[in-house]
């Protein structure tokens, strides 16, 4: 079922939680397969003949440790993308790309920017933050360079720049959103190297579970909104299928709470969804591995997620 759910990780001992050593080693092994700089920025960059674009951040991996691969470096822009929507209309936040390997959230992002995003411009304040981890996006990774999650980072006590940036220029608006879609992914990688990665890290036994074939939604605990969820799925099943929960009745080893829901504690585990205090709230999660379902289905089925989700506000506000 995974590589490594049975051996150790090639990093660190079982048991012992990763010093700067074993993070170096980690890092060495990392690999550029694309670029931010072709692949995302000139897609933010040509919409800005429609929308405001606003640079809050940047990051600069430039200087890594000592005996990192130079190709590992990189400086990135971070940017987010805001519709020229009066300042009375309420506010609606997506992110994309918190998990940079996660790229169904990116090309979703930028595939409602580019197709979807002015049909709703007389109803919402619209930000768009298509990528939030763009160097996780060039290497495919769910860490940054520092094995830091940055979907663990949005409390107070977050180290990861790609999460406190983001809360940062979100806070400094003054405006609290009234929605937040936060676009994400479940891939069969998650089992294969991602949370065995992180079992090594934090030195605890990993836990592998089934990886649902389709797609579902992480509603907050603390404040769950099931009609606002059902809305989402609905729009989404036109595109694509929505995952089945296993024989424990559970997806990712969480109950179910609807058919495609689960729930979790978004604000204490440092989730980006949980970053506000958003009425509204989901994570979006795509399985880009599917024998049913290509990258452009996955991207539009995010795409379809962010409209119905604008939609059942749009009514609900009437």
């Amino acid at each position: 079922m995974t590589a490594y759910a049975d051996s150790p990780y090639p990093i660190g001992t079982p048991g012992t939680p990763w010093n700067e050593t074993e993070k170096h080693q980690w890092l060495c092994r990392q690999q550029k397969h694309r670029l931010y700089s072709e692949q995302v920025l000139p897609r933010i960059q040509a919409l800005g003949d429609r929308f405001d674009i606003e640079q809050y951040g940047e990051l600069d991996y430039q200087q890594l440790p000592a005996g990192t691969p130079a190709a590992l470096s990189g400086h990135y822009p971070l940017l987010a993308v805001k519709s020229r929507s009066p300042s009375h209309l309420p506010l609606v936040l997506v992110t994309g790309g918190v998990h940079g390997y996660e790229t169904s959230g990116v090309m979703g992002a930028l595939m409602f920017l580019e197709q979807e995003a002015r049909n709703y411009s007389d109803s919402f304040q619209l930000i768009a933050v298509p990528c939030v981890s763009p160097w996780g996006f060039e290497t495919i990774n769910r860490w940054n360079p520092h094995a830091i999650d940055p979907n663990r980072s949005f409390g107070d006590q977050g180290q990861a720049a790609e999460a406190q940036l983001l809360k940062a220029y979100i806070h400094a608006l003054g405006v609290a959103p009234v929605a937040h879609i936060d676009l994400h992914e479940t891939t069969d990688t998650d089992n294969t190297e991602f949370r065995v990665a992180l079992a090594a890290r934090d030195g605890v036994t990993n836990k592998v579970w089934n990886i649902p074939d389709g797609f579902y939604l992480v509603d907050c605990a603390d404040r769950p909104q099931p009609a606002f969820q059902r809305a989402i799925l609905d729009a989404v099943e036109k595109v694509t299928h929505i995952a089945e929960a296993d024989p424990d009745g559970k997806l990712i080893g969480t109950p179910i709470e609807q058919f495609g829901v689960i729930n979790y504690a978004t604000k204490k585990l440092g989730l980006c969804a949980g970053m506000t205090d958003a009425h509204y709230t989901t994570t979006t999660e795509v399985y880009p591995d599917s024998p049913s379902a290509t990258p452009e289905q996955c991207a539009r089925a995010q795409v379809a997620a962010i409209a119905g989700g604008l939609n059942y506000l749009r009514t609900a506000a009437r």
